[in-house]
């Protein structure tokens, strides 16, 4: 590409980790809860799950708000197996296009996430990759539920760059979501939406020329 990027800013959900948006609302629907995916899209939530996403309800408060829609009497244990379904693994491909990208770019994470995904898909990492610190991969890490921010607004995409004295102008941010796209460009960034039909980000990023042959 003919901009000359500094940093790349990567998405998780879709991107590094596979993810099935409708697996939750499955697993809930059989434990009898048939509307959770009224609730709960990929590209519009309901504010129960931006709350969690941004720390403002812990998971006990979360767990209680589901128990609370469902009128029913679920574990702790059953609510977090279904939130956790959607949670899919990360192909060895991808970590590899990690490390490859650090050779020539500061390499960066920014992911809508909350504190039951999170240790669900370290575990994940740990299980399958051999991975036991998933945020080492990285020059930098970040999860809205601890920032207390989250994509598609300004702040987080700032607080991020600005934690890196990364100059948005020569940040290059890849998504699936369209939403996240639109809100890192109107943050300054420079943004491509990783279409998951057509490609996966290893060719995204090969199709882009910001591999290192």
């Amino acid at each position: 590409m003919k901009i000359p990027f500094s940093t790349i800013l990567l998405d998780l959900g879709g991107v590094l980790i596979d993810v099935d948006y409708h697996a939750a609302a499955r697993a809930f629907a059989a434990l009898g809860f048939s509307d959770f995916e009224a609730l709960y899209s990929k590209a519009q939530q309901d504010h129960l799950f931006d709350g969690f996403e941004t720390g403002e309800l812990s998971p006990d408060q979360f767990r209680d708000r589901i128990r609370e829609l469902h009128t029913s009497a679920l574990t702790d244990a059953q609510i977090d197996h279904c939130w956790n379904a959607m949670l899919g693994s990360v192909p060895p491909e991808r970590l590899t296009l990690v490390a490859r990208l650090k050779d020539r770019y500061q390499v960066l994470l920014l992911s809508n996430t909350n504190a039951i995904h999170v240790p669900a898909f370290e575990r994940i990492i740990a299980r399958e990759n051999g991975i036991t610190d998933f945020k080492s991969l990285f020059d930098g890490a970040y999860y809205s539920c601890e920032m207390r921010l989250r994509k598609p607004h300004a702040a987080a995409f700032h607080h991020v760059l600005e934690r890196h004295a990364a100059d948005p102008e020569r940040t290059l941010f890849i998504d699936d979501s369209i939403q996240h796209v639109e809100g890192a460009r109107s943050a300054g960034l420079h943004a491509e939406h990783l279409d998951l039909a057509q490609e996966d980000v290893v060719q995204l990023m090969e199709r882009l020329g910001l591999l290192v042959p």
